[in-house]
C-alpha cells in the first residue's frame, strides 16, 4: 500500500512540475528576445532614423534650389544656377560662359552669402 501512494505522489507531482514548465517557456522567449529587440531599438535611434532625417533634409533642399544659388555638386564643382530646367535638371555656370546641365539630385547645395 505504500509503495502505491508514494508513486500516485510522484505521478501527481509530476503533472504539477509539467504544467508549471509551460509558462516558463514562453518567458524564457522573451528574455531570449529582449536583447534582440533592444539592438533593433539602438540600431533604430542611432543610424536608421537620423540617416532619414538627413535625406528628408537633402531632399528639401533640393526641391528649393531657384535661380542665382550657389551651389555644390557632388562632384566637388561649384557654380550659380543660371536656369532651372525641370524638376531633375539645372544649368549651373561654372565660370563666365561656360554653363553645364546638372542633375538636380547631385547639387549639395549651400548658399555662401
Amino acid at each position: 500500500m505504500q509503495i502505491l501512494t508514494i508513486s500516485m505522489q510522484s505521478a501527481s507531482l509530476a503533472g504539477t512540475a509539467a504544467a508549471g514548465a509551460a509558462p516558463s517557456a514562453g518567458a524564457a522567449l522573451l528574455v531570449n528576445a529582449l536583447p534582440l529587440i533592444a539592438i533593433f531599438f539602438i540600431f533604430w535611434m542611432f543610424i536608421f532614423r537620423p540617416q532619414q532625417q538627413r535625406m528628408r533634409k537633402h531632399q528639401s533642399m533640393i526641391a528649393a534650389v531657384k535661380k542665382n544659388d550657389t551651389v555644390i555638386t557632388a562632384g566637388g564643382l561649384v557654380g550659380k544656377v543660371s536656369k532651372v530646367i525641370d524638376d531633375t535638371h539645372v544649368e549651373i555656370e561654372l565660370a563666365q560662359g561656360c554653363q553645364v546641365d546638372a542633375g538636380r539630385h547631385t547639387a549639395l547645395w549651400r548658399d555662401f552669402g
